[in-house]
């Protein structure tokens, strides 16, 4: 690995929700012409990246940025969680730096997950969905919300929501357990669920004994599911490990709260009834409290081939771990099977040592040039990483 110095580039993404708080229309939008130019403010020259990669700023003063989903038309939408915010950003002028950027909600119930389909975008907030139509016309004056499901559990607690279609045109929302570890009341609780939007109706659970998923996506080939899952806490430094799971087919299980990592029974709830046999292993360990986010199979034409159709992961990175950990993008390789042939370290620095923290990976989001933008909550910005072989 080496370091590399830039300064010019950036991107983001989107979500929605919350019954108690409402979208914002055009009163509380913004556009916007902002500097067309980094500011040279963020310490890149500490990130470390593989051999022929360098990384720039698309956009910084995206104040927690989180989920990211970019249109067919060029429009970077980007959620907060913290912020109760949804943006959009646009390069006007093809140089990958954002130079305009327009409010399109406030006051939203941590609206972690952004997806966009048919010119209309979802945000996802805590308990409701809610959709934003012809949006790409109306970025300046965003249209009043509506709301295609409102009835999804209302804790905060691992209540905020990534959320992205699949290949079959229905919305994949996950709900996370409620606690740190418990045996959930409800089936709709530690799992992965999908709504038909042109329908909406009570959600299905689709994959079940998911902690907390906050990045998922679909094989480019066999149109499966993958998923982080975040491990629980408490159980010391190095374990429970996090997780890359992979979901062949729906119905499945993979094990919380009896079973973590595959092969460790929980302390608390592990029972005769729950061996961890009896549940789907992780595909991968990504390691203790990482805290795995946004992930995204690679199909661009950018990166060298080694990297084609494999898995980049953002790390967000320990609260809890004496030595603090995570805080950087991965890559999990897997062959033809779906066997993981291990995970790598792609793009790191923003932990320097063992406590010093200036930036936290959210998502990660391909362009079509086949670079990726990375999202930063911590720093409030958006990275792009390319590739020159120089």
């Amino acid at each position: 690995m080496r370091y590399i110095l830039f300064g010019l580039l950036l991107w983001t993404g989107c979500s929605v929700s919350g019954p108690s708080k409402t979208a914002s229309g055009a009163g509380n939008s913004g556009t916007g012409q902002i500097p067309g130019a980094y500011s040279g403010k963020l310490p890149l020259e500490k990130i470390r990246l593989q051999p022929g990669f360098h990384i720039g700023v698309f956009a910084e003063g995206v104040v927690n940025a989180r989920s990211l989903c970019y249109s067919p038309n060029g429009t970077l939408y980007v959620s907060t969680r913290d912020k109760g915010n949804v943006y959009a950003l646009r390069d006007t002028n093809g140089d990958y730096i954002a130079d305009e950027r327009y409010t399109l909600a406030t006051g939203l119930n941590m609206p972690n997950g952004v997806a966009f389909r048919n010119g209309s975008l979802y945000i996802a907030e805590i308990s409701r969905i809610t959709r934003l139509d012809n949006i790409e016309k109306n970025l300046a004056h965003p249209p009043t919300p509506v709301v295609v499901y409102d009835q999804y559990p209302t804790e905060e607690h691992h209540g905020w929501k990534y959320i992205r279609f699949g290949p079959d045109g229905k919305l994949y929302v996950p709900v996370g357990a409620p606690c740190n570890i418990c045996v959930p009341e409800k089936p709709i609780y530690a799992s992965i669920t999908r709504i038909d939007v042109d329908h909406p109706g009570a959600p299905e659970v689709v994959q079940s004994g998911i902690r907390n998923s906050v990045g998922f996506d679909w094989h480019p080939v066999t149109k499966e599911l993958w998923f982080t899952d975040n491990g629980r806490d408490w159980l010391g430094d190095d374990s429970p490990s996090c997780e890359l799971n992979h979901a062949a087919k729906d119905g499945l299980n993979f094990g919380y709260p009896y079973c973590h990592q595959g092969d460790t029974p929980d302390p608390k709830f592990a029972d005769a009834q729950h061996p961890c046999s009896g549940f789907v292993p992780p595909v991968e360990r990504m390691g203790a409290h990482v805290a795995p986010l946004g992930m995204e199979f690679y199909t661009g034409k950018m990166f060298p081939q080694s990297y084609h159709h494999q898995i980049f992961v953002a790390e967000h990175g320990s609260w809890n771990r004496a030595k603090k950990n995570g805080y950087q993008l991965s890559v999990v390789r897997i062959d033809d099977k779906g066997n993981s042939l291990g995970k790598e370290t792609f793009a790191a620095g923003w932990l320097q040592g063992d406590e010093t923290v200036w930036g936290r990976p959210v998502d990660v989001e391909q362009l079509p040039d086949g670079s990726i933008l990375v999202s930063d909550d911590h720093a409030d910005a958006i990275y792009r990483i390319y590739y020159t072989g120089k």
